[in-house]
């Protein structure tokens, strides 16, 4: 199948403020105000109960993304962080809401929905992107590549086994110098490797971690925010007793320059 783009780059119709104050979170990190003023966009309501369980603020601070920067929600699922990306970056920025082809015939809902998305004058600054799993690539160097919860998918059979050292380097090749790829995903048990990643749907942070640097990124930080130690690393992350509650890593890589 032939890549499709569809990604339309006008003015996005919410005001986003670029103020540098900053308002603390739980953890004392600081938030800045544009991500605090993205984060209440009324256009978010039905995000928003979501919101402290998924740690968004800490989350989007970690990420370092800022107004008019141009950012990747690789696999982006419901929308649920392309929907802040958007506000975030602003009419000067852009949003790529990328799907690999494989993953897009398992959730032709959420590529619909995606798509839907960009039709929204209020997402205006938003595109879509299928590209085939082996062949990650963007329009345009960016300034961060985010994923949550599939890193794991890309070496499974569903996504053609596709050589995650492969897809790290064509990472580290999309995104300008100093640029940022951030990576959270459920914690398989230590020493796992990639045992897991289709039965469990999980991952040893080390090796993600070792792939990762194997390219040229740096690592750049951690975050805790979503680390859960009731979580036994050995079950479903759909398992009804951890599902939503999984215990993830957030890793922070950034590109030298």
């Amino acid at each position: 199948m032939r890549p499709t783009v569809l990604a339309v780059l006008v003015s996005l119709a919410f005001p986003v403020t670029a103020a540098l104050a900053a308002a603390p979170t739980a953890t004392g990190s600081s938030v800045p105000a544009y991500v605090t003023a993205a984060i209440n966009d009324p256009a978010r309501k039905d995000d928003a109960p979501n919101d402290d369980r998924r740690k968004i603020a800490d989350l989007m601070a970690f990420a370092e993304v800022k107004p008019g920067e141009a950012v990747v929600d690789l696999i982006p699922g419901s929308g649920y962080f392309t929907r802040v990306f958007s506000a975030i970056v602003g009419p000067k920025g852009r949003v790529y809401a990328v799907w690999p082809n494989e993953y897009g015939k398992e959730a032709q809902s959420d590529v619909q929905a995606s798509k839907a998305l960009v039709a929204n004058p209020h997402y205006a600054n938003v595109g879509v992107l299928m590209v085939p799993a082996a062949q990650f690539k963007t329009p345009e160097k960016v300034d961060l590549v985010f994923t949550s919860q599939n890193y794991h998918d890309y070496p499974d059979k569903f996504m053609g086994s596709v050589d995650p050292v492969s897809f790290d380097k064509q990472v580290f090749d999309s995104l300008k110098p100093g640029g940022l790829f951030v990576v959270v995903d459920h914690v398989a048990e230590a020493g796992s490797g990639m045992r897991d990643t289709d039965t469990l749907h999980r991952i040893d942070p080390a090796i993600v971690k070792q792939q990762v640097e194997s390219v040229g990124f740096v690592f750049d930080g951690e975050s805790d925010v979503l680390r859960n130690p009731a979580d036994p690393h050995n079950i479903k992350v759909f398992d009804k007793s951890i599902r939503g509650h999984t215990d993830q890593f957030i890793y922070r890589f950034r590109k030298p320059g």
